[in-house]
């Protein structure tokens, strides 16, 4: 018998006959004799349309009754899973936030979870109870709701699976695991039987959408074994198929430790994945007087303002008295970065500000390149062979991102997704 957390995500639970099917799944899972919690995000759109109300009635809103109203709609989940899963003859009951509780601080609209209370949900699974569970939200030292920003239902899932100590957490998505690169991109792209956290880590932060941020930095830190998997198929017509394998048959794609990859016998690939986001953009800060100090006060009022800077270059001038700072940052973050720029100006007396947003970040990864050299050669020569220039480059220990113009982005995944030999059966 295993102790299992499964989540679903909004898409995964759109409507009736999709909250009927979860229901189906989670009781198979009770079934074969596990201990089953389910995790569950709002129906898809409604908490676009909550968002939309409060932003209707109060454009400058208090964080703390936005809380309140887009958390509505993960207890409507619950609520609905809950009775789907009576009519089908399985024990369950819905837990609210407060109920167990998910305390979390009192950052309102993007808390961060602080502990789990586990004893009525731990005492109902191990009477076969299905404990279903709202994503997304917490409540924080006041008493009162938090959600925990967008996505966050992953985050959820994962504190929920390390707080109980589950066995495996499976992430259900529209997605039937984690790729070599987007399949819309390439055909050849191969579903992953197993990654890494630090591989999926670098996924998830450079522009893969299938797990959450801070989902995998908890699975990581609690060594929390995750597996993505598919809730539902889409058939060429697009008509939707229920006929999928449930989590205990290991459909999908398992993140764990590296020592378990080692352990089953399997090679690290030198390089697993090709990423790509296009949701960047370029600065550059021209003619900088070259002097200590010059970068804390350059990148400290982004800070200050919550900007997150990523690749980060700098240019000397040949006369040694100059220099450009060029680095990348989100679109969102843009008016922002401007503002606090501008307002610097005076103070750091750089010549002019150009902004680029027509780029886009490529990146390598993957745990096997700290053993091999080589894999950012083969990068650079692939690129330069389709004519593609890189602008700005970042490394990790298991990362190599470049920065290109974005109408290029297709071209160059393909490239090197072969390059890489992972077009390969």
């Amino acid at each position: 018998m295993a102790r299992i957390v499964l989540k679903f995500g909004g898409t995964s639970v759109g409507d009736i006959d999709r909250i009927r099917n979860v229901a189906r799944m989670a009781k198979a899972e009770l079934d074969r004799g596990n201990e089953v919690a389910v995790v569950v995000s709002a129906m898809t759109g409604v908490t676009n349309q909550l968002v939309g109300y409060v932003e209707s009635i109060a454009p400058l809103y208090d964080p703390r009754e936005y809380d309140v109203v887009v958390s509505t709609g993960e207890q409507v989940t619950i609520g609905l899973l809950a009775l789907a899963l009576q009519q089908i003859g399985a024990r369950a009951r819905s837990f609210t936030s407060w109920q167990l509780p998910v305390r979390t601080d009192e950052a309102y609209g993007k808390a961060r979870i602080l502990e789990i209370g586990t004893e009525a949900i731990v005492a109902a699974m191990r009477e076969g109870v299905v404990a279903v569970v709202p994503g997304f939200q917490g409540v924080g030292g006041e008493g009162r709701v938090t959600t925990l920003g967008r996505g966050g239902s992953d985050t959820s899932a994962v504190a929920l699976a390390a707080a109980i100590k589950a066995d495996r957490c499976d992430i259900y998505t529209d997605v039937d695991g984690v790729y070599t690169t987007d399949p819309r991109i390439t055909d050849k792209a191969r579903k992953l039987p197993m990654v890494t956290y630090e591989e999926m880590l670098e996924m998830a932060s450079l522009g893969s959408k299938v797990l959450q941020t801070r989902s995998v930095e908890l699975a990581m830190n609690h060594r929390v074994r995750v597996q993505v998997l598919a809730s539902f198929r889409k058939g060429p017509d697009g008509a939707i198929s229920f006929d999928v394998p449930i989590g205990s048959d290991l459909p999908g794609t398992l993140v764990v430790d590296e020592d378990e990859i080692m352990a089953k016998g399997l090679e690290q690939s030198v390089v697993s994945g090709i990423a790509y986001a296009k949701d960047d953009v370029k600065i550059t800060v021209a003619a900088v007087a070259d002097r200590p100090g010059v970068a804390a006060a350059l990148f400290g009022p982004l800070a200050a303002a919550n900007v997150n800077v990523d690749m980060i270059v700098q240019n000397v001038s040949l006369d040694g008295k100059s220099t450009d700072i060029t680095f990348t940052l989100p679109k969102s973050d843009l008016p922002r970065a401007r503002a606090e720029l501008d307002k610097a100006k005076a103070s750091l007396g750089y010549r002019e500000l150009t902004v680029d947003t027509n780029v886009a970040k490529i990146s390598v990864i993957g745990v096997g390149m700290r053993s091999h050299a080589g894999v950012a050669l083969k990068m650079f020569e692939t690129l330069a062979a389709k004519g593609i220039n890189i602008g700005v480059i970042s490394t990790s220990e298991i990362k190599i991102s470049v920065l290109i113009a974005a109408d290029y982005t297709e071209l160059a995944v393909r490239a090197l997704h072969a390059a890489y030999g992972l077009d390969a059966d």
